[in-house]
C-alpha cells in the first residue's frame, strides 16, 4: 500500500511534530525540498519537510515543463552543466519517473544558411554529452521536409531545420509525487505549515518553530540539521538568520501562454532564438505551451503574473514564424513563474548561471539555491551531504539515482496492456491511458475507486478531460487541502480551459467537501476565494506593466 496523504495523515503528522528530535528538517516544498526529503529519508534519516503553501506552489509548478540539458548553455560553453543535466534527463526518462517524464521532439528552424553547421554541431554535441543516449539522435531537414513536420510555419521564415528530442514533465505532479515517495520512505511531509522562527542554542540553529496555517497552532521542531530549500524566498531565510550570506538570489520572471492544440498545425514542438533567450512552442496534452520571457522581478514572490506586455512579446516572436498569426483571443491560459538565480556580475538575467550553491551561513543551517528543475536530484543530494557531514557518524550516501518515484514500477507493463486494463475496468482505453500517463501504476488505485463509484469515471464538467476521480484522489491520496491545490496543481484545469476552471470549481467542491469535512459555509468560502483569484489574475493580465499587474493580483488573498 502507498502512503496516503489524506487529512488523517496530516492530523497525525502534526501531532508528531516536536515529539522527538529528528535528523533533518527541510523548509520548502518545491522540487528541491521534496527531492531532499526523499534523499534524506531514503538514507534512513528521520526527516520532516514543511511547506508554507502547497507542493510546488511556487517556481516548481510554473516552469516550461521541460526536462532538458539546456541546449543554449552550450553557447556559454557550460559543458559540465549540460552533461549533468542530460544524465539526469536519462535517469528520469528510463528509471526514476517514466510515467511522468516523456520524450518530446523540437524543430529548430534555420533562418540563414550559415546556421546549419554552427547549430548542427551544437545539437550533435547535445546528443552525445549525456552518455548513453536516452532519445533519438537529431536530424537535419530541408525546408520542404521541415514544413511537413510544421505546416504552420511560413516558408520564407526558414531555409531548413534541425529536429531533435528532449523531454517534458508535469512539474507540479512530479514534485508532489516526490513528496509522496519521501513519505513512503518514512519522511513526515506537511503543507500549509510555515517556519516562523529558527531555534538556536548559542550560535547554532537546532530547529525551527513551525506554524500550522490551517489551525494557527505552532510547534517547536528540533533537528540536528535544518535545510532551507526555499528558492526565490531564500533571501527571506537569509534575513531570519541575521548574518551576511555568501550569495543572494535574484528573481527572473518567466511567462507562458497556453493555446489549443488545433490552433497550430504542428507535428512537433518548436524552439527559436530571441534577442534575449529562447522561445519554445511545446506540445502539452490538448494544448501548446508557448514561452518564455526572462525579465527581472522584485515584487510579490507568491503571485507573479503575466502582463499584457509579456503576452505581446511572446505573440510577436512566435508570429514571426507563423503563416496564420495567433492573437490574444486564442489564449486559454497564462502562467508566470520566478526563476531563482544566483546573483552574478551580469545585469542580464538570461546570462546568469543556473548552477546551484550550498552554504552554511550559521552552524546547523544549510541553504541550497540556484540550479534548474532537471538537476533537482543532484541538488538534493548535495545539500543532504552537507547537512549530515557533521553528524559524527556514518550516513549512507545518496541512493536516489536508483530509486523510482511512486508509480514508476509497473508503469511500462500497464501501458503496454492498456487495452486489456480498459476492458476489465469497463472504461474507454483513452481514459485508462490518460490515468496511466498521470499516475503511472498508481492508476490502479483510481480505477479501484471508479469501480466502487462509477460516476467518478466521468469527466469533470468544465474540466477538460480530467475525471471526477482525480479531484477526489487529490484529497484522499495527494495532500490537496483547497480548491486551488486541485485545480491549479493536482490537475492543470486553471490554465487549460478558457474560464480558468470556474465552472469546474463548483463540481470539484461538491466532490471533495465530504472528504475535507467542509460545511456549506466553508465550501462557499473556498469557491469565493477561487473566483476572486481568477478575477484578480485576469485583471492583472490586462495590465501593461509589472507594478500595476502586481497590485491587481494582490487584491485576491489566495
Amino acid at each position: 500500500m502507498t502512503t496516503q496523504l489524506d487529512p488523517q495523515y496530516r492530523a497525525e503528522a502534526l501531532r508528531s511534530l516536536g515529539r522527538d528530535d529528528i535528523d533533518v528538517l527541510i523548509i520548502g516544498g518545491g522540487v528541491v525540498g521534496a527531492g531532499a526529503a526523499l534523499d534524506a529519508a531514503a538514507r534512513g534519516l528521520t526527516t520532516v519537510v514543511v511547506e508554507a503553501r502547497d507542493w510546488a506552489a511556487g517556481t516548481s509548478s510554473r516552469s516550461s515543463k521541460l526536462i532538458h540539458g539546456g541546449l543554449r548553455y552550450l553557447e556559454q560553453l557550460d559543458f559540465a552543466l549540460v552533461r549533468e543535466a542530460l544524465k539526469e534527463r536519462g535517469l528520469l526518462l528510463n528509471r526514476l519517473a517514466p510515467h511522468l517524464v516523456h520524450p518530446v521532439s523540437f524543430l529548430f528552424p534555420l533562418r540563414r544558411h550559415w546556421e546549419r553547421p554552427y547549430i548542427g554541431a551544437g545539437v550533435a554535441l547535445y546528443d552525445t554529452l549525456g552518455g548513453a543516449r536516452a532519445l533519438p539522435m537529431h536530424r537535419h531537414l530541408s525546408r520542404s521536409r521541415a514544413l511537413e513536420f510544421a505546416p504552420a510555419l511560413r516558408a520564407d521564415a526558414l531555409t531548413g531545420a534541425i529536429r531533435y528530442f528532449d523531454a517534458q514533465v508535469d512539474d507540479a505532479r512530479h514534485t508532489m509525487m516526490l513528496a509522496r515517495t519521501a513519505a513512503q520512505h518514512g519522511a513526515t511531509v506537511l503543507t500549509r505549515t510555515k517556519v516562523t522562527a529558527l531555534l538556536r542554542e548559542h550560535d547554532r540553529v537546532v530547529g525551527a518553530t513551525v506554524t500550522d496555517l490551517e489551525s494557527g497552532r505552532s510547534y517547536d521542531v528540533r533537528a540536528r540539521s535544518v535545510i532551507s530549500a526555499t528558492g526565490v524566498w531564500t533571501d527571506e531565510m537569509n534575513a531570519m538568520t541575521g548574518v551576511p550570506f555568501p550569495f543572494r538570489v535574484r528573481m527572473s520572471k518567466g511567462v507562458h501562454i497556453m493555446v489549443p492544440r488545433d490552433r497550430l498545425d504542428l507535428h512537433t514542438g518548436l524552439i527559436m532564438k530571441t534577442e534575449k533567450s529562447v522561445l519554445f512552442v511545446i506540445p502539452w496534452r490538448e494544448h501548446w505551451i508557448i514561452g518564455t520571457t526572462d525579465t527581472d522581478w522584485s515584487l510579490d514572490r507568491d503571485h507573479p503574473v503575466a502582463t499584457a506586455t509579456d503576452v505581446r512579446y511572446i505573440l510577436d516572436h512566435v508570429n514571426s514564424l507563423l503563416r496564420e498569426p495567433i492573437s490574444e483571443d486564442d489564449i486559454v491560459g497564462t502562467y508566470a513563474g520566478l526563476r531563482p538565480l544566483l546573483s552574478g556580475a551580469s545585469d542580464d538575467t538570461a546570462k546568469l548561471s543556473r548552477e546551484h550553491a550550498v552554504a552554511e551561513p550559521v552552524p546547523g543551517l544549510f541553504v541550497i539555491a540556484g540550479g534548474k528543475y532537471t538537476t533537482y536530484r543532484v541538488m538534493a543530494a548535495d545539500v543532504v551531504d552537507a547537512a549530515v557531514a557533521g553528524f559524527g557518524r556514518a550516513v549512507a550516501p545518496s541512493v536516489t539515482e536508483n530509486l523510482p518515484v511512486l508509480g514508476a514500477v509497473g508503469y511500462h507493463e500497464l501501458r503496454a496492456d492498456a487495452g486489456t486494463v480498459a476492458r476489465r475496468a469497463g472504461l474507454p482505453v483513452e481514459t485508462v491511458t490518460h490515468l496511466l500517463e498521470r499516475y503511472g501504476s498508481l492508476a490502479t488505485e483510481l480505477l479501484a475507486m471508479i469501480d466502487t463509484a462509477p460516476e467518478l469515471g466521468m469527466r469533470l464538467p468544465g474540466g477538460g478531460d480530467y475525471l471526477g476521480v482525480e479531484a477526489v484522489y487529490a484529497v484522499t491520496h495527494e495532500g490537496a487541502l483547497h480548491l486551488d491545490d486541485i485545480l491549479t496543481r493536482r490537475t492543470r484545469i486553471s490554465i487549460e480551459v478558457p474560464d480558468r476552471g470556474l465552472a469546474a470549481a463548483a463540481v470539484v467542491a461538491d466532490l471533495v467537501a465530504g472528504h475535507l469535512d467542509w460545511d456549506e459555509a466553508t465550501k462557499a468560502a473556498e469557491l469565493a476565494r477561487y473566483r476572486d483569484r481568477v478575477r484578480a489574475e485576469l485583471t492583472a493580465n490586462a495590465a501593461a506593466d509589472d507594478v500595476s499587474a502586481n497590485a491587481a493580483r494582490l487584491v485576491a488573498v489566495s
